[in-house]
């Protein structure tokens, strides 16, 4: 079994990308789980969304406490929370960050990766400069760096999900998928 964290700011669209997630894994025959927790936090604070994949019925509920991979949709996320608490040993961790994995102070055992998606949100006109929405472009770039997961299954779940500019969010989703630095095993 597959568990990943998302983690953002409220607002940032982490719960519904866990949905587009589970969706694009799901079209690939995987039995999912995808839910959120968070409890009174207001916009801004930090919030998780949480995705189980695996080939066999999901019994397990809850949280998952030890994630194979942990998505950072927000760079301020590093100063506010301690992001790769709970990844595994060899784990992924991929950051919406600007700079290149070995240009950040992040040491861990786990796999470093980085894609600049506020760009890729911004240049798509995806939200606003004070606030860009980076969750499907994010999905983009982890469709890249996980081998079960397809690219096109990751936008169709997109279309099927996202309520506004559908095609800009599937395009800088797209262009993610190719902007990913490191995150090599």
């Amino acid at each position: 079994m597959q568990g990943i964290r998302i983690d953002g700011r409220g607002g940032q669209g982490a719960v519904l990308a866990s949905k587009i997630l589970a969706q694009a894994f799901y079209r690939q025959g995987f039995s999912v789980q995808a839910f959120p927790a968070f409890g009174m936090e207001r916009r801004g604070a930090p919030v998780s969304a949480y995705v189980r994949v695996d080939t066999q019925p999901i019994l397990r509920r809850g949280r998952i406490e030890m994630a194979e991979t942990v998505i950072v949709l927000d760079p301020a996320l590093l100063e506010m929370i301690d992001v790769d608490r709970g990844l595994a040993d060899d784990g992924l961790l991929l950051l919406n960050h600007p700079q290149a994995p070995d240009e950040l102070s992040l040491v861990g055992e786990f796999r470093l990766a980085t894609v600049d998606a506020t760009k890729l949100a911004l240049t798509h006109e995806l939200g606003s400069s004070f606030s860009p929405i980076v969750n499907t472009v994010v999905l983009g770039a982890f469709a890249y760096l996980d081998e079960d997961l397809e690219l096109d299954n990751v936008l169709n779940a997109i279309e099927q999900y996202t309520p506004v500019k559908i095609r800009a969010n599937i395009e800088a989703a797209r262009l993610a998928y190719g902007a990913v630095i490191g995150g090599e095993a």
